[in-house]
């Protein structure tokens, strides 16, 4: 495998009101997932947000005040492929994010009730397309799922026993529930929840919602949490809608258990993560026919299997440094952490079957910068070496069976609010290399690479 080094430049612009950063995964509420880092930006006595709007006038604290925020926010993801694909490219993408949020207790006085709707923008061209990179993972995240406008949210959340409890259900992101992982890096693979960036045919990360509930007990030391979520195609059209009421193939079940200790006299945060899944919609077999045979030799319909399925683990510890107590999670205050997420899916349906992503970042690395973040990573995505690649699809080798066996990545990111001043961030992309099994001998060889410019900003 050959991996060539890239250069990510990532920087910020004030164009609405506050930073945000410059993945889309991010841009999803914090509040079901305990030591999620974001980037911190400092609060102000009224409890309003610094924005390049304002206060309004005092109406935005007012509306505060009686239980409705209103924000909006925009992020770009500008990339460019110095050497290898087919074409040295630059390209843009961005993502507009509308969302309105009502604390029930404030308004009616319904204690422990939130009602949440995020409308979402995305547009702009995707780098790995144009300049026919050949990832398995996108290089600007923050493309994907149609430049359109969508329903991203939609959900009540109620909470009970004192916050111990609580039921969510509506129009919900699965990855914004279930294996949910930080994004700091503009690279699909070190963004979002892994399992939605390998079964993304059934499992739809932000900004794509479907029908849904999930229930989660919690207390200090963690919490279990289940769901039922729609399986449905229809979800993935470009059309605007509050959600649909036929097409569903099936139901996702996901399940996951989690430990959030506080390690040490400093007791700083981990989460170490056990979850996996099960969709009742009937799946084709990467490689067989309904006769058991090699479906592109025969050219008959593939066997079916009726379930498909998958597990994942996310671990993430901070190591050193300092953080604090908030009102939904540990804020890591300055420090060194690490992570480690493994994600596999079944290898009868799956044309992705695993992922594997590693490594650390570090807030506050310089004192005159306490609240950057600094990240270096390595993932790997595999190709099921079940999956059949004829002369149909790549045109060469006369139908020998080819082996890609993964897509390497490695990542070093820095992140910057823009109220302070921009980050710099450098960013290796994917290699991905074909093998021909019954000559032994390399057939297809891409060697992406890619600097990228991030900026955004939030209402």
């Amino acid at each position: 495998m050959i991996i060539r080094p890239i250069l990510c430049l990532a920087s910020a612009a004030t164009a609405l009101m506050t930073v945000a950063p410059c993945s889309a995964q991010t841009r999803e509420s914090n509040d079901e997932h305990p030591f999620v880092v974001p980037l911190q930006i400092p609060a102000v006595a009224d409890n309003t947000p610094s924005s390049l709007t304002g206060k309004w006038g005092g109406l935005r604290t007012r509306l505060r005040d009686d239980g409705v925020d209103l924000k909006a926010s925009y992020g770009s993801e500008t990339a460019w492929n110095p050497e290898g694909g087919e074409q040295n490219r630059i390209t843009e993408t961005g993502q507009f994010v509308f969302t309105a949020q009502i604390d029930t207790e404030k308004l009616i006085g319904l204690k422990g009730g939130t009602f949440q709707a995020v409308v979402t923008y995305r547009r702009g061209q995707d780098l790995g397309a144009v300049a026919n990179l050949g990832v398995l993972q996108q290089v600007q995240e923050v493309y994907g799922r149609g430049q359109t406008w969508r329903l991203t949210r939609f959900f009540y959340l109620q909470k009970f026993l004192d916050g111990h409890a609580d039921v969510r259900f509506g129009r919900l992101t699965m990855g914004g529930e279930f294996g949910k992982f930080t994004c700091l890096s503009e690279n699909l693979s070190f963004c979002g929840s892994p399992a939605g960036n390998l079964v993304g045919d059934y499992w739809y990360n932000w900004p794509v919602s479907q029908w849904g509930i999930r229930g989660r007990l919690r207390n200090s030391a963690g919490y279990i949490m289940v769901g039922a979520y729609e399986v449905n195609p229809r979800n993935l059209d470009n059309t605007f809608t509050i959600g649909y009421f036929h097409g569903a193939t099936g139901v996702l079940l996901p399940a996951e258990i989690a430990l959030t200790p506080r390690l040490g006299e400093d007791r700083l945060p981990g989460s170490y993560k056990l979850g996996g899944w099960v969709n009742t919609s009937n799946g084709n077999d990467v490689a067989l026919d309904i006769y058991g045979q090699p479906a592109k030799v025969t050219g008959l319909a593939p066997l079916q299997h009726s379930s498909r399925y998958g597990v994942y683990a996310q671990f993430q510890q901070q190591l050193t440094g300092r953080a604090t107590d908030a009102q939904v999670e540990p804020d890591v205050v300055q420090g060194l952490s690490v992570f480690f997420n493994a994600t596999l899916a079944d290898r009868a349906t799956s044309t992705n079957d695993n992922q594997f992503a590693t490594g650390l970042f570090y807030t506050g690395l310089l004192r005159s910068r306490p609240k950057d973040d600094f990240e270096l990573a390595i993932a790997r995505t595999h190709v099921n070496s079940r999956t059949w690649i004829g002369p149909s699809e790549l045109g060469i080798c006369g139908g020998n069976r080819l082996r890609c066996p993964c897509d390497w990545m490695a990542d070093v990111a820095a992140q910057s609010p823009v109220h302070r001043r921009p980050g710099r961030a450098f960013q290796q992309n994917q290699c991905r290399h074909c093998w021909n099994e019954r000559l032994g001998v390399p057939v297809r060889q891409l060697r992406p690479s890619s600097a990228s410019l991030c900026q955004g900003a939030r209402a």
